[in-house]
């Protein structure tokens, strides 16, 4: 049994990496890491991860979720940005992540931030015409905010992931004993 135990912690470490690297863009891949962390609580019965620890988990994505919209639009309002400038640095920043920078490893990170400044300040310009300072200063304002969403993201999935290893490991004293049946 710990074998079977051992292969669930294998792929939930998979799937919470797979997650952690999607959400760099702009996915929804903290709240895969807490559905992977569901799903093995109740595959393993609640012996190994419990109740609890996926109650942090999934409070440390809503709180992710919350800075990063918070950065991201505090990003482009201190510039001076109206709604357009903070839905055109959320849209540009998930197109830009998904498209992606040709630039190894940290390509999809630079899409998304230059998604952001350009959704941003392409929006403004259309909302407030002829006025390319402003529009130029939201777009930067929204690319600083999308850097900041975007790193904090990184560090609260990763505190997630490490919270994730170190509880979900199966240790042979929590798993459930085994009724051997009598031969013959």
């Amino acid at each position: 049994m710990f074998w079977l135990y051992l292969l669930y912690y294998v792929l939930l470490l998979i799937t919470c990496i797979i997650g952690l690297a999607v959400s760099v863009l702009g996915l929804p891949g903290l709240w895969l890491m807490v559905a992977a962390t569901v799903v093995y609580a109740v595959i393993t019965g609640g012996t190994v991860l419990t109740g609890a620890t996926v109650v942090v988990v999934a409070l440390l994505a809503l709180a992710s979720e919350v800075v990063e919209f918070v950065a991201g639009a505090a990003g482009s309002q201190t510039a001076g940005g109206t709604w357009r400038g903070i839905v055109g640095a959320a849209v540009g920043g998930i197109v830009g992540g998904l498209v992606g920078v040709p630039v190894p490893v940290i390509g999809p990170i630079l899409g998304a931030i230059l998604g952001a400044a350009v959704g941003a300040g392409v929006l403004e310009l259309a909302g407030d015409v002829g006025d390319l300072q402003k529009a130029g200063d939201v777009a930067v304002g929204a690319a600083k905010g999308r850097l900041v969403g975007t790193l904090s993201k990184m560090v609260f999935g990763t505190v997630m992931l490490l919270i994730t290893a170190l509880y979900a490991f199966p240790v042979v004293s929590d798993l459930p004993a085994v009724d051997a049946a009598p031969l013959g």
